[in-house]
């Protein structure tokens, strides 16, 4: 009997090093991962917005000058227009959008004019579209957008023309694209796109090169991801935005950026509520990582501003809360909670 108490002490003796053992190994490689996991990038408070907060508004960049108006405030469709001086981080009020006032347009720059129109107001999808002078602060009337009524589409330029496709026409999600000339002032479709239909996708812009993915149809976040050659006006296939296991970048209402040479998708609703999250595009290796998330609130149909080597995220809504904090993001910093 006492040869076997002796056994079953040693036995206990070794089971309790051995559990020890394994809570160290526990304890130093969570701590490891923790490391390997931190997220790069900060996100800094930059200048509240002065006007009503809301949604899904238009925007676009001249220079350092960032401009953004019309929008839906939980009660109202609004009309009225916006700059951002990302130098001197400060909001000035500009003429007012010279038609009916809407959400989910789209707008683009040629040549230092901003062009915007198309959206939804609150009845309708619309088509009309129209010319900004920063220079005088007013609109001029264009030729309406030739692909018919849309809202939810999407807008991008080369130096010398505007692009504008996908959307919902107010009967079905759409996928054409169409060139707009404004020597002209006339509309071109254009053929080749092979990804899906949609709305409420993102592009972004690096060198001559534009890339589209995400947006919704029929209940269905998209996963393909495009890139448009604006010298050729080509497209081409990427790998899927869920091509591998540990991406979680397919969403909708978000917004898209580009800093550099890498490309953003942030912000948007994920599929059961809006999200935070950041993802970088390496259009090198056609491959993301995650970045650190936006620190503001979680939210969807946001506007961004960016001019190639500045950034921000600001407006947009988290389910019926409108919103108009603006922040800068830097990718290569650490995050600092406390700027």
């Amino acid at each position: 009997m006492k040869t076997k108490n002796n056994l079953f002490k040693m036995n206990l003796l070794q089971l309790q090093k051995s559990l020890f053992l394994v809570m160290i190994f526990l304890v130093t490689t969570g701590c490891s991962d923790d490391d390997d996991d931190e997220l790069l990038g900060n996100w800094v408070d930059r200048s509240v917005f002065d006007g009503t907060p809301r949604s899904s508004a238009i925007s676009f960049t001249i220079d350092n000058i960032g401009y953004m108006g019309t929008g839906f405030d939980g009660d109202d469709y609004l009309k009225d227009f916006w700059k951002y001086d990302l130098e001197g981080n400060f909001w000035s009020q500009l003429a007012d959008f010279p038609d009916l006032e809407r959400s989910a347009g789209v707008g683009f720059t040629i040549n230092g004019n901003g062009y915007a129109g198309a959206g939804f107001d609150g009845d309708n999808e619309l088509s009309d579209f129209y010319e900004y002078n920063p220079s005088t602060n007013t609109w001029s009337p264009i030729a309406d957008f030739a692909g018919g009524t849309r809202r939810g589409a999407v807008a991008f330029n080369s130096v010398s023309s505007g692009y504008v496709g996908t959307g919902f026409d107010g009967d079905n999600d759409k996928k054409d694209f169409w060139k707009y000339n404004p020597v002209t002032d006339e509309w071109t479709e254009l053929v080749g796109f092979g990804g899906d239909k949609r709305r409420d996708a993102i592009t972004f812009s690096i060198g001559d090169k534009v890339y589209l993915g995400t947006g919704i149809s029929n209940g269905l976040n998209q996963e393909d991801f495009w890139v448009f050659d604006t010298t050729t006006e080509i497209w081409s296939a990427l790998a899927d935005l869920d091509d591998n296991d540990d991406y979680q970048i397919i969403r909708n209402n978000a917004v898209g950026f580009s800093i550099g040479n890498k490309g953003y998708v942030a912000c948007g609703n994920i599929g059961f509520g809006p999200s935070s999250t950041v993802w970088e595009y390496n259009p090198e290796t056609d491959l993301w990582e995650e970045k650190t998330a936006y620190e503001g609130i979680t939210r969807e149909d946001a506007i961004s501003f960016y001019n190639g080597t500045r950034a921000f995220i600001a407006l947009g809504r988290s389910g019926t809360l409108y919103l108009d904090d603006n922040r800068e993001f830097f990718p290569l910093e650490s995050e600092d909670e406390d700027d």
